[in-house]
């Protein structure tokens, strides 16, 4: 009966609501769960910073596929979305993987419905495709290669300039990418809400209030965007970029919860979240990766659900393009 009434919880919900005790210090016992239970938590630089401080390893997409390669746990226990987990299993077939919340997707990933996009793509039948890894496993089965924000260009030099690509799902990113390779490549209409929410129009005016900022973007942003942006570059790139900058005030295009690692990396600097054309928020949160918390996190590694799953044929296809990325971006 508790397995069924589990079930029926992660099918309503997404994950499993318990009442845990209030003097629960829940971060102690994710350690000792964690440790019972061989696991490893792996989690994305847009979550909550309490999240990021206690995971194993924390990232970008690529870092994180990059650690899920090599991890010799038991359970992964992943603290993000839906496609990462997925992510995490198409290269660890053998290992538990679960995720806090079933229901943290991607709007960007949503946004590609794999019977669609088949039917994009065999409109180019001499076409590669080049699927960004924010995008389904189903998607994932369909590309000759995965990408990520961090190494896009890499991977679209690594065809022949003759060479005829499809790039999915995100035209953002997509786009950029076209800018600086000289590519034409056919781009499907997707795109992250996140990046996609920004007010040139709010960002110049906080520019011209912080003249000595320097704005900082991710690829994912709109063109307009990302013309007034100072550097330009994937999330662990702009960590990066921080870090080496002798500015001490910047303006971040992209989700808001790297402001965690940028401000531990650089505690003496300023980091201000562009704003958005949301009149209520003064920053632009994915409200999926959100959905993560420590007590889900905590309920999760207990009974260890939610399961990420994937049938045995879909892990198999999708392997190969992750595989190659991984092996380009050694």
């Amino acid at each position: 009966m508790k397995q069924l009434h589990i079930e029926k919880m992660l099918n309503e919900k997404g994950y499993i609501e318990e009442t845990i005790d209030p003097g629960l210090k829940l971060v102690e016992e994710i350690k000792r769960l964690k440790k019972e239970k061989n696991a490893v938590i792996l989690s994305h630089f847009y979550v909550e910073g309490e999240l990021q401080d206690i995971a194993d390893y924390v990232g970008d997409s690529l870092g994180l596929a990059q650690a899920a390669a090599k991890v010799d746990a038991d359970i992964i226990v992943f603290v993000g979305v839906h496609f990462m987990a997925e992510t995490a299993k198409i290269i660890n077939p053998d290992k538990k993987v679960i995720l806090p919340d079933l229901k943290a997707s991607c709007s960007l990933a949503e946004s590609a419905p794999a019977d669609k996009f088949a039917a994009f793509k065999a409109q180019y039948p001499d076409h590669k495709v080049i699927t960004y890894v924010n995008a389904t496993a189903a998607l994932k089965t369909m590309s000759d290669i995965v990408c990520t924000s961090a190494n896009a260009q890499k991977i679209v030099d690594s065809f022949p300039a003759d060479e005829k690509l499809i790039f999915a799902p995100d035209k953002n990113l997509g786009n950029y990418i076209n800018s600086i390779t000289g590519r034409s490549m056919v781009l499907w209409d997707g795109a992250c809400m996140v990046h996609e929410k920004y007010s040139v129009e709010k960002i110049i005016d906080l520019m011209d209030k912080n003249p000595d900022a320097e704005f900082i973007a991710h690829p994912e942003c709109e063109k307009p965007v990302l013309l007034l942006a100072k550097h330009i570059g994937s999330t662990t790139a702009l960590l990066n970029y921080v870090q080496s900058s002798e500015a001490k005030k910047f303006i971040v295009a992209t989700e808001s919860g790297i402001l965690h690692q940028m401000t531990k990396a650089c505690p003496d600097k300023v980091f201000i979240p562009a704003p958005s054309n949301d009149s209520t928020c003064a920053c632009n949160d994915c409200e999926y990766m959100k959905l993560n918390s420590l007590q889900k996190l905590y309920i999760c590694l207990k009974h260890e659900q939610p399961e990420v799953t994937l049938p045995q044929d879909v892990i198999e296809k999708a392997r190969i393009p992750i595989q190659r990325m991984l092996e380009i971006s050694k």
